[in-house]
């Protein structure tokens, strides 16, 4: 009976041990699935969080901080190990900061910075924005020659993105003396926004010698506005490098673009999370390198997002 007893408590004890060694879960809060960048990251981390063996549970903000504020403290309620960020507001982020920092849970953020100081536990993985902008604008200069009147198609202002982008492009305009910008408003990175802009910009006869999009969907959008109007002089330059915007630079419609490697970020989102999981030390900012993308060069990137 002894030696049955024992082997009983002994089945029992790795039962427990085998029970209590649950998968994590991971919750990723992304801030619009219709987006095509943010497509392309939830793709992409869907697929890294399977390889990793992490449990997780995507939902969407449709573009609604408040909305994103209440997932974010649902994931918590839930008791989901850590989570992962893509916010629609970069400046409402404390919210959810502190209610992650308060739950003890591992928050890292993808593709839009913070603006705010992150604290231990926490970071971001993603692209420089201002750079970004910068490399969009010198490399469409040089297509201009140094010369005409701009006209910037900026994302939704509530994101770190579409300031900081546009902040660079005008710096790089404002470089040489016969360039300026003439018009600047926002499409909230969407194409069919783009469109009615752009529509107006023509329709009111505006001289715009390029238009330089804080985004591939809002170049698309200009694109289409300029096809409407029988208009193919204006150059039209994107960021992202989605596949649209690749087909549209293989068509000869968009001049250029830069390559924002939405599926480096979403893997090194989760290669991050991971980490902090396994409470390794990690760094507050990981960057992932912007590219420029011409029609002489975009064969090498169809394959990239």
């Amino acid at each position: 009976m002894n030696i049955r007893n024992l082997l009983l408590c002994l089945c029992s004890l790795l039962f427990s041990v085998t029970g209590s060694a649950k998968t994590p879960t991971v919750g990723v809060a992304l801030a619009n699935f219709d987006l095509n960048f943010v497509s392309i990251l939830r793709t992409q981390m869907q697929k890294e969080l399977n390889v990793s063996q992490l449990n997780s549970q995507f939902v969407d903000a449709k573009g609604d901080v408040a909305l994103q504020v209440q997932q974010v403290d649902d994931f918590i309620n839930q008791g989901v190990d850590a989570i992962i960020l893509n916010p629609v507001d970069t400046q409402g982020v404390l919210p959810m900061i502190n209610a992650a920092k308060q739950a003890g849970i591992p928050l890292v953020f993808v593709n839009r910075k913070p603006e705010v100081k992150l604290p231990e536990d926490m970071a971001y993985v993603g692209s420089d924005s201002a750079l970004g902008g910068e490399m969009q604008m010198e490399a469409l200069a040089k297509k201009m020659n140094y010369k005409g009147n701009v006209a910037i198609l900026m994302g939704a202002l509530s994101n770190e993105e579409a300031r900081e982008r546009t902040r660079a492009v005008e710096a790089v305009i404002s470089k040489y003396k016969n360039m300026k910008v003439i018009e600047k408003q926002t499409a909230k990175w969407q194409r069919n926004e783009a469109v009615d802009v752009v529509s107006g910009w023509l329709l009111n006869q505006r001289p715009i010698d390029a238009i330089a999009a804080n985004n591939d969907e809002m170049a698309i959008g200009a694109i289409m506005a300029l096809n409407q109007a029988k208009n193919d002089k204006i150059l039209v330059a994107g960021i992202d490098g989605t596949p649209d915007g690749q087909q549209f630079i293989k068509n000869g419609k968009m001049a250029l673009t830069i390559f924002q490697d939405a599926k480096g970020q979403a893997t090194g989102a989760v290669q991050v999370t991971k980490a902090l999981l396994n409470k390794q030390k990690v760094e507050t900012l990981n960057w992932v390198p912007y590219k420029l993308i011409t029609p002489e060069n975009y064969q090498s990137f169809t394959a990239e997002n």
